[in-house]
């Protein structure tokens, strides 16, 4: 019976290619052993294993000299966000400066582009596409309120015990430089445009979508992550409002649906109503039917003076 040496710690759990084995010493023979399952040109993982997304991007882009994963890819593996019929998984996006060949095999979609210094970062050993870069990327494939809400969520302030940092990944002059710099891409224009209508507090794309339907509906433009007590950084907080009319709208999505979150928000909920604001709260339902119902609720608001903010809309626009 022959006996099958055992594979480097390094490589005994995952995907890797052939350039990784030889530097460890593995001898060719061996990946030929009935453990092994070949995964493509230069590739080779331990056989019956499934692999996460963020395993094959890497393995693909070690084996893919000069590339980088890109595109639907990178947002994927920089948590950006995407529309549902994008980021399956099923390929991985790759990569390479313009003046280089395209990547070209089973399970990648290629690119070729021209990349400048600071475009390409890396995420756990993966080289990727900065956060900035691939909203860019991204921008001539996505819907224009897409391409907003990424581009929210690039300029957002993150979580710091959440996300494990404490800067966004862009601010917009940045971006407009990055706009700039990239004159002839293909959706260059449409983030341009975007650009005008990002803002600073959307924690997702919901809330970005919620906040484009009020100035849709032609309500002012809101307040984001509008504190209950402007003064008090601990005072309950909704995700958008408006302070002088004493209106206040949470978006709950899927992670409101815990038992802690929800005695978290429901705190949340009496605090806004004991101080006497009008309060609604939406969740993907509303978002479904693009706010409609919601709109026309906020608009019935009775305020303290004025009488409903449906009589200040007709009076800032207009019949």
């Amino acid at each position: 019976m022959v006996r099958i040496m055992p594979l480097p710690e390094e490589l005994s759990d995952r995907p890797f290619t052939v350039y990784e084995s030889r530097v460890l010493g593995v001898a060719p023979k061996r990946l030929r052993a009935k453990d092994m399952s070949d995964g493509g040109r230069l590739i080779h993982l331990p056989a019956g294993r499934d692999f996460e997304f963020a395993e094959r991007a890497r393995v693909l882009a070690a084996a893919t000299p000069g590339a980088w994963v890109s595109h639907e890819s990178a947002a994927v593996l920089t948590r950006l966000g995407l529309p549902p019929w994008l980021g399956g998984g099923e390929t991985v996006h790759l990569s390479k400066p313009h003046e280089l060949p395209r990547v070209r095999r089973s399970g990648v979609t290629g690119h070729r582009v021209r990349v400048l210094p600071g475009e390409v970062t890396e995420i756990g050993g993966i080289p990727v596409s900065s956060p900035s870069r691939t909203w860019l990327d991204l921008a001539h494939q996505l819907p224009l309120r897409y391409v907003i809400a990424m581009g929210d969520q690039l300029i957002r302030m993150p979580r710091p015990g959440l996300e494990g940092r404490t800067e966004p990944y862009a601010i917009k002059e940045g971006l407009r430089l990055l706009i700039r710099q990239h004159p002839n891409m293909k959706g260059v224009e449409k983030a341009r445009i975007a650009l005008e209508d990002m803002r600073v507090g959307a924690d997702s794309f919901p809330e970005t979508f919620l906040r484009l339907a009020m100035l849709d509906a032609r309500l002012p433009e809101p307040e984001l992550q509008l504190r209950l007590d402007p003064d008090d950084p601990w005072s309950p907080s909704a995700d958008l409002g408006y302070r002088r009319f004493r209106i206040a709208v949470q978006y709950d999505g899927a992670p409101h649906l815990t038992r802690e979150q929800q005695t978290r928000d429901n705190r949340r909920d009496e605090a806004f109503t004991s101080a006497g604001w009008s309060y609604f709260k939406a969740n993907a339902n509303d978002q479904a039917e693009g706010f409609a119902g919601l709109m026309v609720r906020i608009k019935r608001a009775k305020l303290p003076i004025a009488g409903s903010l449906t009589a200040h809309v007709a009076a800032q626009h207009g019949p």
